[in-house]
This record gives C-alpha cells, structure tokens and sequence, in this order.
C-alpha cells in the first residue's frame, strides 16, 4: 500500500460526513458567486435612478446571499475539519498500535525520539492535508472556475486575457512547490534527530550529571537547534518568495483588466455594473489562486510527512500481531521441551543443538559467561525472537501452533533491565494483571521482598515513583518487577538475572519466598549468582550457545568444571566480604 493509498483508505471510512461536507462547500462558492452578479446589477439600476425600494431590495438580497454564504462556510469547517479531526484521532491509534505490534529488533535500530516527532509533528501535518488542504483546494476549484463561466458572459475577450495569468500561477506553484516538500522533509527529518536527542539526555540524566557533560550536551543542543534553526530559514525564505510574487502577478492583471475595462465602458461595449461585477469575479478568480499556492504547500507538507508515516506502517509485524485467545480457554500444566535449537542472530550463532526436558513443577537453574546465550533461550522461549519451528514445545504442543497472546500469559517473565512505569508501586504491580486485588498485589510484593521497603514509603504500595522508577534503587526496581511477574500467577516462570543488584541476604530472602511460589509451576532461573540456582533441580552450564555442563549443585560440583569454579570464586569473594 503506497502512502497515497493509504491516505485514500482513511478519506473512505468518513466518504459520507466528507461528502456532506464537500455538498456545503458547493453551496458556500455558489452564493459567493451570486454577490458580485446582484452587485453589478444594483449598479445599473442606481445608475439610472437611486430610489429607497431599489436601495433596500438590493441590500437585503446582498446580506441574505452573504449570510447564506457564512452558514455554509460553518457547516463546511464544521463537517470538514471535524473529519479531519477524527481521521487523525483513528491515525494516532492505529500507529501506535502498529508500534506496539513491531518486532523488538526494529527498536533496536531506531530512535525513540524520531518515532515521537513521526506520531506528533507528522500526524499534524497529515492532518492539516485531510482538513484545511482538501476543503480549501475544493473550495478554490469551484469558485475559480465558477468565476471564470461568469466573466466568460460577461467579456469574453477580458476573460480570456485574465486565464493567462492561470499557467504562470501553475508554473510558480510546480516550481515552489516541490522545493518547499524537499525543505519541508529536510525539517521535520532533523526536528526528529533533536527529539531523540532531548530523550536520550533527559532518560541518561544521572549519567550526563555523572561525567559532568552538562555543558557539552548543553553546546551540542545549542548547535542542533542552530541547524534546525537554519533549515527552517531555507523553507521560509521559499514560501516569502512564493507568496509575493503570487501577489504581484495579481496586482499586474488587476492594471491590465482596469485598464481594458475602461476603455469598453467608454466605447459604449460594456456597462459599469457588468465592468464592476467582472472586476469583483477576476477578484473571485485570482485570491483562490493564492490560496491555493497555500493550500499546494499544505499538501507537499502533508505528503511529506505520510511518507515518513508510511515508513513505520510498512515494517511487518512482528510474532505476536495475531489476537490471542483468553487466557481460561487454554488450561498448561507447564511442560517444557527443547529439541535441537540452533538459532542464529544476523548471520552469527547464538545457539547450537541445545535440548532441555523441564517437567511441570521443576526449577531449572541456567548459568554461562555473559555472551553465552542465555538470554537469548528466554526470549525465544517467549516468542520475542521466532524460533525455528519445531524446536520448543509446552505440554507437547510447538509454542508457534499457540496464539503469542495466550503464550504470554503462561510465561511470567523478569527481564534483566527492569522498565517501570511513572506511576504508583502498586500500579506497576497490576501491570502483569490488571483485575488483581489489593490483597493479591501486596501479597505479591511480600513474596518478591518488597514489603520492608515499602513500609518506609509515605504512601506504602500506593507511592508514585519518578520515571522508569527513578526514585527507587536497582533493588527496589528488580523486586517490584519480581513482584509484577508473581502476580500474573503463571504456569511458567522466567527470571533472568533478576536477582542482580540486591544484596546477598535480601537474595536469600527472595528465594526462600519463591519456594514456596515455585510449587506447581516449572520455573527457570537464569544468573551468574550460583547462590541463585544451586537449590535447583536441575542446572545447566551454557557456553558459547551449547550446554557444556548439567545436572545438580552437588554433581556439577563433583564434576569440577566451569560451574564448580565459579562456585569456588563466588564462595571466595563472599567471605572476603564478611570480613572486610
């Protein structure tokens, strides 16, 4: 679907409203029309004799086709714009749920900032294409050519030397027209380049604050916004160049028309009224013709500024695009096989031949150096990444024969980074299921480890942290998001590394809570903590993307590989701490 297409498909969802519109439109031209004709026969008749019945007919047919007029005009912007404004209104929507659909590795290649001036700057100038561009060009069409018929009757020889000032005012629009789109795009390209510099400096606050690079980030925006700056200055200095010379040419035709008309009312072949009526349409004609160069710029904006929509919305969906069944339909004891896994990133191996049977109920520890896949097995456990088909089972079923929707509600995850909201603590807790009770959210928090903490907040559980959580500690953060996933009360559970930044006692802590969670679902424990895993059932040793090591605390201990040394290193540094 070209941006073109589909612009047309959202005019069609409101064709109706856009009709009824377009319908007032055609009113409002056909009563402006209307005016200079009673105005240049009310000249003729008080050329001849100035009487009060003459004087008030035509005063009250004047206001009446003029107030006729004005009511059109309101129905047409009403109508118009407030299409517009619903068209943008189901814009907005679907491009934020396309950006909700797309895979994880188009945002690893994209701006955060780009993408917000793309659903803020664009969209508005979409928007202004649907409303103000289309009713004024409909607008502009009728009346010019309306006017054009009227002074036909009129003159035709005047009429005719007035449209040659028609294919100069084409020639000005194509020539400025395409230039001010190249500028137009060039400015809204760069004001996303500034957005996603302001998000990235507001989002790495601490880290600017930290290196103290206030005053580089501070010379750096200053020099964007220059450039900014500068790029809009080429586009104004277009359009003050457009404008003027449109009114120039009108000026010139306005002499030439005086100028011919005259000399006809004085031999006798034209009347003052028709003269005053011809002069009153070329004014009809021309000021369309100028609006319309305004209206040629809105839509290079509006065209520009789909095309860069229209870039988003062609990225296909990623896995998980499908609606998902409810999550009662689908009952999972919580089963987990992996048969032959190999996964390959752009080209390089993440993953080779890794198998893996997790029965319900089980706790599987993995562990491996950082780079060893790890992660990359949860995400494709999880459908983050597509795995090959026919390689990760639940209960026996492919999990790409499962809708991504239901999958997810299986799976309670605790990703490595942990992402909060900008709201309260409770909030960000009912995010892994928004119809749990008060009871169920505290209770949730008290399993993660979260209960001490939040009796010293001034609103416990109700507390309003900053953004991403700002005012919490990585501990804090990483039991919160502990906290979300054990809401969900999920058959299968995925923490991944999610025990990093808390201190070895809040650790224990933790996972004597998780025992007691741990029963009935099969849980996976992903760390470089051998204190997080060793009371697993079973363990595993990942190294580069094959499992080079599994089984017990006590066997993979006896065996004395990679896991029994990192054991012996973690045990060494633990009682240095003790007694340093």
């Amino acid at each position: 679907m070209t941006p073109a297409k589909r612009l047309l498909h959202y005019f069609g969802l409101y064709k109706f409203p856009l009709l009824l519109g377009a319908s007032c439109v055609v009113g409002s031209a056909a009563f402006k029309l209307i005016q200079p004709l009673i105005i240049g026969n009310a000249v003729n008749e008080l050329g001849v004799a100035v009487t009060r019945g003459t004087l008030v007919r035509y005063g009250l047919l004047i206001v009446g086709a003029a107030a006729v007029e004005g009511v059109f005009l309101y129905l047409q912007r009403w109508i118009i714009i407030g299409a517009s404004r619903r068209i943008e209104y189901d814009m907005r929507n679907d491009f934020y749920q396309h950006l909700q659909r797309l895979p994880l590795s188009y945002y690893q290649d994209q701006r955060t900032g780009d993408l917000m001036s793309r659903a803020t700057n664009d969209l508005s100038s979409v928007r202004m294409l649907i409303g103000p561009a289309t009713m004024h060009s409909l607008s502009s069409i009728l009346v010019v050519g309306g006017a054009f018929v009227m002074m036909l009757r009129i003159d035709p020889d005047m009429a005719l030397i007035s449209l040659v000032a028609v294919p100069v005012v084409a020639g000005l629009v194509s020539y400025f027209g395409q230039r001010i789109h190249v500028r137009f795009r060039s400015v809204q390209d760069y004001f996303g380049d500034i957005s996603a510099r302001v998000q990235e400096n507001l989002a790495g606050v601490r880290v600017v604050r930290a290196f103290t690079q206030e005053e580089n980030e501070i010379e750096t925006f200053k020099r964007m916004n220059r450039e900014y700056v500068d790029r809009n200055r080429t586009l104004i200095r277009l359009t003050a160049t457009f404008y003027p010379m449109l009114h120039a040419l009108i000026g010139v035709m306005f002499v030439v028309i005086f100028f011919l008309g005259s000399r006809r009312i004085i031999a006798g072949q034209l009347t003052i009224g028709a003269f005053v009526a011809f002069q009153f349409y070329l004014g009809r004609m021309i000021w369309p013709l100028i609006a319309l160069g305004w209206v040629i710029n809105l839509f290079q904006r509006g065209m520009a500024s789909m095309k860069r929509l229209h870039e988003v919305w062609i990225v296909p969906a990623g896995p998980g695009a499908e609606k998902g069944s409810a999550r009662e339909e689908l009952k999972v004891r919580g089963d987990l096989a992996i048969r032959d896994l190999t996964f390959s990133y752009d080209g390089r191996p993440v993953l080779r031949n890794v198998n893996l049977e997790i029965g319900s109920g089980q706790t599987i520890g993995i562990v491996g150096r950082t780079g060893s896949g790890k992660s990359t097995l949860l995400s494709l456990i999880t459908r983050t990444f597509e795995p090959p088909s026919g390689t990760i089972f639940i209960d026996g079923i492919p999990i790409e024969a499962v809708s991504i929707h239901q999958l997810r509600e299986w799976i309670g995850v605790v990703p490595q980074e942990s992402f909060l909201f900008s709201e309260s603590i409770a909030e960000n807790i009912r995010f892994g299921r928004a119809e749990a009770t008060d009871e169920e959210i505290a209770h949730a928090a008290s399993l993660a480890g979260l209960s001490g903490d939040v009796a010293t907040f001034p609103q416990g559980l109700g507390t309003v942290i900053g953004e991403r959580g700002i005012t919490l500690s990585g501990g804090q953060k990483q039991r919160t998001a502990i906290a979300r996933a054990l809401v969900r009360e999920p058959a299968i559970l995925i923490l991944d590394d999610s025990l990093s930044a808390v201190d070895t006692a809040t650790e224990e802590r933790i996972l004597d809570a998780l025992r007691t969670v741990r029963e009935g679902r099969t849980v996976l424990i992903v760390s470089h903590r051998v204190s997080s895993v060793k009371d697993a059932d079973h363990i595993v040793v990942l190294e580069d993307g094959v499992i080079v090591e599994r089984g017990t605390h006590e066997s993979l201990l006896e065996r004395d590989g990679y896991y029994a040394d990192l054991y012996r290193r973690q045990t060494i540094e633990a009682e240095l701490e003790e007694t340093a």
